[in-house]
């Protein structure tokens, strides 16, 4: 029982008497300044400004393909990332740049539908960007007009 007590207390001067320089000596100041620089600048996002986040096409006919160019405004304080553009169906394409677009520059994104489905139609293009929220959506609508004889338009008869 003495043994335990005794070393117990001898590894106890030696985690204390290790312990004994100043963490504050051995900093740094170039790593100080640099990880500041750093911290400040990651708060800074960009901002994507749309002109307009939603397009009404109006009344096409079907299979007409129509196309929307979407201008916006980075108004943010760092470059503007479009990682990646998908819409919720094969029906609609969504074409971005790919270079980053930089604080209080423009950018364009061209979104193409080809004119499917019948009745009213709203499809949306999902932008996953390097913004605060990380993600973006705009929307797009249309009224088409199905095709004569197509499933679901009225069949004029003719009469006699």
């Amino acid at each position: 029982m003495k043994k335990s007590i005794l070393i117990v207390a001898v590894l106890s001067v030696f985690a204390f008497s290790s312990c004994k320089d100043n963490a504050a000596e051995k900093v740094n100041e170039e790593n100080v300044a640099t990880a500041e620089a750093r911290d400040a600048e990651s708060g800074k996002f960009p901002v994507i400004t749309f002109e307009e986040n939603q397009f009404d096409f109006g009344t096409i006919d079907q299979g007409t393909p129509v196309e929307h160019i979407f201008k916006f405004k980075n108004t943010g304080e760092a470059p503007l990332m479009i990682v990646n553009a998908k819409s919720s169906c094969g029906c609609t394409i969504p074409e971005y740049t790919k270079e980053p677009v930089a604080p209080g520059a423009d950018g364009q994104l061209l979104v193409k539908f080809n004119g499917s489905g019948q009745n009213q139609v709203s499809k949306t293009v999902t932008l996953t960007t390097n913004t605060k929220a990380g993600t973006e959506t705009l929307t797009i609508k249309a009224f088409v007009t199905p095709k004569a004889g197509a499933a679901g338009s009225p069949v004029k008869v003719p009469t006699t």
